[in-house]
Order: C-alpha cells, then structure tokens, then sequence
C-alpha cells in the first residue's frame, strides 16, 4: 500500500467521528468574476467587528465584491445558522474563494494528526461554501531542525495534506509570515515558498503572494512575481505601514496590478486590510483602481 492510498483510508475511518452533520443545501454560487475578467475577494477578518456572516456578505457586495474569503468559523455554525447564511451567499452571489482550517507547525511531523483532523473537519463545510482552496502557514519552526530538514519537512507534510485533498479537489497555498509579525516562522518570504512548491510538485499545493508580508520581509515584490507567477494560486493586498488600504504607504501597487494584468494572472486578488475610512467606500475604490491600472497595463 503506497502512502497515497494509506491516506486515504486513514481519512475514511475517522470520518465518522470528526465530519460534522451538515443539513442538505444546494451548491454554492460559481467563480464570479468581474466585467473585465478580473476576480476580487475580502478576507472577511478585516472587516468591522460584531458583523455577523450575513453582514459582512452584505457589505462585501455593497463594495462591489463577487468574492470573500473566510477563517473556520463556519465549522462552528448551526444548522439554522447554515441555512441563513447560505441562503444570503446565494441571493448576492459571491464565492468563498479560500479559508483558513488550522495553524499547524508544517515542519514537525508530530502534528500530522492534528493536520488531518484539521482538513477532515474543514472539507465538508468548504464543500458546502464552494470553497476550493485552504491557506496555510509554515507556522512555527523546529529548533533543532537544519534549513535543509526544515525545508525538506514542509516539503512531505504538504504532498501529505496534497494527498488527502485530492478527492475533494481543494487546494493549499502556503503563506509566508514576516519575521516582524512572527519571530518564530518558519518560511517568511515568497522565494522560500516558491522552492518548497515546486518541490512539492503538485498542482495543489501553490504560493499565496501575500504583498504586504513580503514588503515588510524582503522587497523586490515584482521581479519575485514575474519569475514564479505560474506558482501563484493566490494574492493577498495590504499597504505597508499600517496594512491599510494601497495608497496610504509605500507599495506602489499601480505597477503590481500592472504586472499582473500582463502576467495574464486569473486567479483572485484579495483585499486583507483595515480601511481607514467607510469599509465600503474603501474597499470599492480600492477594486476600482486595480482595475483600472489592470485596463492600462
């Protein structure tokens, strides 16, 4: 039996005991993108707080937004809860295009179990939601580990976790972390995470370009980009200082939308930061001026 195969037995025998009863409803909305082609999401954390799903659905499409992207909260709903918030994904049409099953350390083979338990628990909601992709963090490195075991570590735990998603057709995108966010992260810049996925060498494990992490860890966003695009299954939008909105520090995010644009990269741009002002207003000129440097590239 080739570790493929033990994988997915070991998943099938706990799912009796970790999937949790979700009610029937129909699929989630499609991919919507916009008129232009372009896929826009908001990472619904950096909304205002005390919104519940309903509303923060709301307001991403009051912005203009056919997508969000979400942590596990949705493992913890009720069945009504379900049914109202599914029922509002539908009547405004927009997609769940990533959530965040866990934080597990990738390069301590000890935490495979709980890994597992992770995506097991995680899956039947995505399912629920249409979401097609997880984003995961290296997490947490292991002291007495060398740079090469690191790597090497991180490399079999995501063909693991590749192997267990590959049923359900779901995607991982490791993020990297800023040293200054987390001391103790395990890959902190895009060019470590670009070698460990194609190492990896699976059409589900990608990169998320997070462009605020990167800015703060190591620069050069561009250059980064145009070479490794093809490994880019995500990005993330955040102005640096302040992980404000772009124009508020010292991204030049009219170039990055540009090369983008050239780049024919299809894939979602997520906007993950705090609005200084109306998160709607906000948020729609920030859409609308991707768009426009995407029109002039």
């Amino acid at each position: 039996m080739n570790r493929r195969d033990f994988h997915k037995l070991s998943m099938g025998a706990a799912a009796a005991s970790l999937l949790p009863s979700l009610p029937a409803f129909a699929a989630a909305p499609p991919t919507v993108a916009s008129n232009d082609g372009h896929k826009f999401s908001v990472m619904l954390w950096t909304l205002p707080k005390g919104l519940t799903f309903v509303q923060q659905l709301q307001l991403a499409s009051d912005a203009g937004f056919t997508g969000v992207e979400v942590g596990n909260e949705y493992e913890k709903w009720t069945p009504e809860e379900w049914k109202t918030n599914l029922a509002k994904q539908h009547e405004l049409g927009i997609a769940v295009d990533s959530a965040v099953p866990g934080r597990n350390a990738l390069a301590d083979k000890s935490k495979r179990t709980p890994l597992h338990d992770d995506l097991l628990k995680a899956i039947p909601g995505a399912k629920q939601l249409g979401c097609k992709q997880f984003i995961y963090t290296a997490y947490t490195r292991v002291p007495e580990q060398t740079p090469e075991e690191q790597r090497a570590a991180i490399v079999d735990t995501l063909k693991y976790a590749a192997d267990l998603l590959e049923k359900d057709d779901i995607e991982i995108v490791l993020e990297p972390i800023d040293l200054l966010e987390h001391k103790q992260e395990a890959v902190v810049s895009v060019g470590e995470a670009f070698e460990i996925t194609r190492a990896v060498g699976s059409p589900r494990i990608k990169v998320l370009y997070d462009f605020y992490h990167e800015q703060r860890q190591a620069g050069n966003l561009i250059e980064k980009l145009t070479k490794n695009v093809d490994q880019v299954g995500l990005v993330h939008i955040a102005d640096v200082p302040g992980r404000h909105q772009p124009g508020t520090g010292e991204v030049n995010y009219t170039n990055i939308y540009r090369e983008l644009a050239r780049l024919k990269y299809d894939r979602y741009i997520c906007m993950e930061f705090m609005s200084q002002g109306d998160p709607v207003t906000v948020l729609r000129k920030a859409r609308e001026e991707a768009i426009a440097a995407m029109k002039s590239a």
